[in-house]
Parts: C-alpha cells; sequence; structure tokens
C-alpha cells in the first residue's frame, strides 16, 4: 500500500503547503520530452496518464539508470483509466524534486512511524514473500521494479505494521499530516473513466466497486487500496478501519484467491458496524 501511505500523503503534503497544483504538469518538475512532460498530477493520482500498467526495464536495468528509463516512458492512452505503477514511480520523483530529498528520507520523516520504512534493517520482522534468484525474499520489496530500484520507489515497498498503519489512518482523518478539507479533497473526489461510469478513483485512492475487495458494504465514499502481497486497507470516512497485511506470495503471487478473503473479512466487519453513521457506531463501543 506503498501508493497511497507513502506516495499519495507525500503528494497531499505538498498540495497542503502550496507547493504543487493538482494540474501542474510532469514537465513542470522532471525534464522529460513529449506527451509524457504534459501529464498532470491530477491524471498521475488518478491513473488517467495513458501510462502503462507496469515495465520489463527491471530486467535490463538497475538503480538510477532504471529510474531514468522509466521516466522517459511515453503515455499510450491517454484519458483511459488504466491503472499504473509507473503513474507513482514518476509521483515520487516529483516529491524528491521538489522537496531536495531523498524518496525514503522524506516519507519516513513525514510519516513518523516507528516501524514504517523502506529497507527495514531487521529483517526477521518481516513476513517473507516470494522467491527471486534464488533465495526467499524477507524485507525486501516483492515488486520488481521497486526491488531493482534499490528497495525504494514510489509504487512499492513501504514496510510496516497494522499497528502503524493504524496510527497512520487516525492521523489522517484527525489533520496531523494534512488538514482534513485537503483529505477530503483527496478521498471524497470520484473520477470516472470516459464512457465507463464503473470504472472510478479517488485520487491515489481506490472507490469500491461491486465484487470488490472491500466487501458487499462498501461504498463509494469509502477509500482504500491494495497491495499485491495480500495487503489492504478501506476507510470510511468517520474513522471506521480495516487493516489487512497478508504475505500470500509466499505461496502463490499471482494467485486471485485472496480478493474473496478480503472481501469475506470485510463483510464480516462491516456487517457488524453501522458504516454510513459514525455516531451510533461509537455509542455501539
Amino acid at each position: 500500500m506503498t501508493k497511497v501511505i507513502a506516495t499519495t500523503t507525500a503528494i497531499m503534503r505538498l498540495f497542503g503547503e502550496g507547493r504543487i497544483f493538482l494540474y501542474d504538469k510532469v514537465g513542470d518538475f522532471i525534464n522529460v520530452e513529449g506527451e509524457k512532460a504534459k501529464i498532470t498530477i491530477f491524471e498521475l493520482l488518478s491513473h488517467t496518464s495513458g501510462l502503462q500498467p507496469y515495465s520489463d526495464l527491471w530486467r535490463l536495468l538497475r538503480g538510477k539508470d532504471l529510474k531514468e528509463e522509466i521516466l522517459k516512458i511515453q503515455p499510450t492512452c491517454k484519458g483511459k483509466m488504466q491503472y499504473s505503477c509507473l503513474n507513482f514511480i514518476t509521483l515520487m520523483s516529483i516529491v524528491e524534486r521538489i522537496t531536495g530529498d531523498d524518496f525514503d528520507s522524506y516519507v519516513e520523516k513525514l510519516l513518523e512511524l516507528p516501524n514504517t520504512c523502506f529497507n527495514p534493517k531487521n529483517v526477521e520482522n518481516c513476513a517473507p514473500t516470494s522467491e527471486r534468484e534464488g533465495r526467499r525474499l524477507r524485507g525486501e520489496p516483492d515488486d520488481e521494479l521497486s526491488y531493482y530500484l534499490g528497495g525504494v520507489s514510489g509504487n512499492a515497498g513501504l514496510f510496516s505494521t497494522a499497528k502503524d498503519i493504524h496510527i497512520f489512518v487516525n492521523r489522517l482523518l484527525d489533520g496531523y499530516y494534512v488538514s482534513r478539507n485537503v483529505v477530503d479533497l483527496f478521498t471524497q473526489t470520484v473520477v470516472y473513466e470516459s464512457g465507463n461510469k464503473e470504472n472510478k478513483r479517488h485520487l491515489g485512492w481506490m472507490v469500491p466497486i461491486p465484487g470488490g475487495s472491500a466487501g458487499d458494504f462498501a461504498y463509494e465514499k469509502m477509500f482504500g487500496h491494495t497491495g499485491f502481497t495480500g495487503t489492504s486497507l478501506w476507510i470510511t470516512p468517520w474513522g471506521l478501519h480495516v487493516i489487512l497485511l497478508t504475505n500470500k506470495g509466499f505461496y502463490d503471487r499471482w494467485n486471485e484467491k485472496m480478493q474473496r478473503v478480503r472481501a469475506l473479512v470485510h463483510n464480516v466487519v462491516f456487517a457488524n458496524f453501522d458504516v454510513k453513521n459514525g455516531d451510533a457506531y461509537e455509542k455501539d463501543r
């Protein structure tokens, strides 16, 4: 869930400080050519940039060279809503350019969470995921682009705990990182794909969809995100949230059964609370 906890939060902070505008263009911050330079921050956050979902450049390049080549990739379907890790690697680079900090340093100082970081040192506390290059990954990103970028990326690679994420959600909703107005703008704006009202997103955050991971009680004002390794986070506007951290990649990276597990977990939780009325929850609690 690096895209929302790290990258989107960083963008929200810079937005709240008046250092970016949602319709600033990539070319305002990064030296890129062609249509890539015209992509807006809004389009990166809403996955309407037209950038391809992923890249196999990790098979050829490493570190800084890999990052530079990713940033050169041009959009191929501008305006179409297409989920892309490249959007958030681009956002990471914008954060670095504006702040002058390495992305991991900036994010870790911003979040102020004791067990949330990139490239954790105490790997024995990390759940193992898939195998790569003949060894089991532990404390290293399961995602290839993040792994070969050196463990730090805007699309993946952040390690955390359920307790830290619980603190993060409460702080976010309490206006600790940015004002509640900024949070509402990013989490309540609904962006629809042209001609397809079923495909929709918040800014950086996902919108629940029928049959999706948030279960059958989810509704449009909720916001959250999922992670490839089996993680998910779904939040109601008034604060009820479900954090699910798994390492399904240990068993099978491409097994889609986790989607059903997520939905069942959320149904159990949301069936026992008034998900649309915080006052009822406070009274029952």
